[in-house]
Formats: C-alpha cells, structure tokens, sequence
C-alpha cells in the first residue's frame, strides 16, 4: 500500500477508468477516509495526491489484537491477579482523565449525555435508559470484545471508565462473554436526585 497515490496511479492498479476513480474519491474524502493534497512538478497543471486518513487506515488489518494479546498474557504470567485488575483500572481511569476537562463541573444529568459521546470516540455503540432511578447502559458493539475472549479481565476498563465519568458506582447486569445479547450496566442514581 503506498502512502500517496495520484488518480492515474489508482486508476492503473484498479483497472478502471480515471472517472470513476475520481468518483469513488470523492465519496471517499466527503466521508472522510482520504485527504487530497496539491503537488506542483514545474509548470503546468498541479498533480493532486490522495492518501487515507486515520479514519480510513483503520479499515485495514492491523496487528494490535495480536500485540495486545501477546502484552497480556506475558503480564499475567509475571504478576499476581489483583496487580492486572489494578493496571486495567488505571488504564480505565486515565481513558476517563482525558475526557475529565469536557464533563468538569457538569451535573449529572449533563455527565450522562456527554458519556454516550464519549464511549463512542473509545469505539463503543451504546444505548442509555434512564427508569426509576436507575440508569441502564447498553453496549452495542465493544471494541475489546476479540481480546476479551482471552482475557475477560479487559471487561473491567468500561465498566471503570463509566464509573469515573459519571463519578458514581457502576454495576455489571449482563456480559457478552457469558452469552448475554449484550454487556450493559447498571447506575443506581436515586441518591442523585436534584443534582
């Protein structure tokens, strides 16, 4: 794959027509998967290259399942039990610090609406439900869900993640990796009442 490429050059690899490369192209950059870039050889018309965006690299295979993988187990063969739970909340809490300037002084009930957001740019599609004091979180799809098959112990970062942006505890109700549709959680928020 190379890292620039101009219309001809796409246009010769994929054995079509410049047009309908140029076609393609724009609904890829409307979409944000390519950016264009003006490049001048001497004089004449300029050369455009095109080249994939963060967004659009990540549609290709990576190695990061295998590099994680790898990582976690060489942890969890050299410390105890409880020193891995305490790396992932750690890693779940500097995910929710990161995001801790965006929902500062927010109530809770802005803390709930900003969370879906949140949990969206880590990769989750989620659902939220508030009844009877009690808010219900579903995830829909989860980023971690390839390694949590190895390493269930990965299932603790959004459940802590959820925790510390919203500030309050967190239970687990269902668990994919127990056969359930979908993970959700549960936030007790009667104590929270007028805040």
């Amino acid at each position: 794959m190379q890292g620039k490429c101009t219309v001809k050059d796409l246009a010769e690899a994929a054995e079509i027509s410049p047009i309908s490369v140029r076609h393609h192209l724009a609904y890829l950059q409307a979409d944000g998967f390519i950016t264009v870039e003006e490049a001048r050889k001497g004089v004449g018309r300029p050369h455009y290259l095109y080249s994939l965006t963060e967004r659009g690299l990540e549609n290709f295979p990576r190695r990061y399942f295998h590099l994680t993988n790898y990582i976690i187990q060489e942890l969890k063969g050299s410390l105890p039990e409880e020193k891995i739970q305490e790396i992932f909340e750690g890693v779940a809490s500097s995910m929710a610090d990161a995001y801790s300037d965006e929902v500062e002084g927010m109530t809770l009930d802005d803390r709930i609406k900003a969370l879906q957001r949140l949990l969206a740019k880590e990769g989750f599609e989620v659902e939220i439900q508030m009844k009877d004091g009690e808010l219900i979180i579903r995830e829909l799809s989860c980023p971690y869900f390839g390694i949590g098959k190895s390493h269930p112990e990965v299932c603790v970062i959004d459940q802590a993640f959820i925790a510390t942006a919203l500030d309050v505890p967190v239970e687990f109700v269902t668990r994919t990796l127990k056969a359930d549709p979908f993970c959700s959680f549960s936030v007790k928020l009667e104590q929270e009442e007028g805040a």
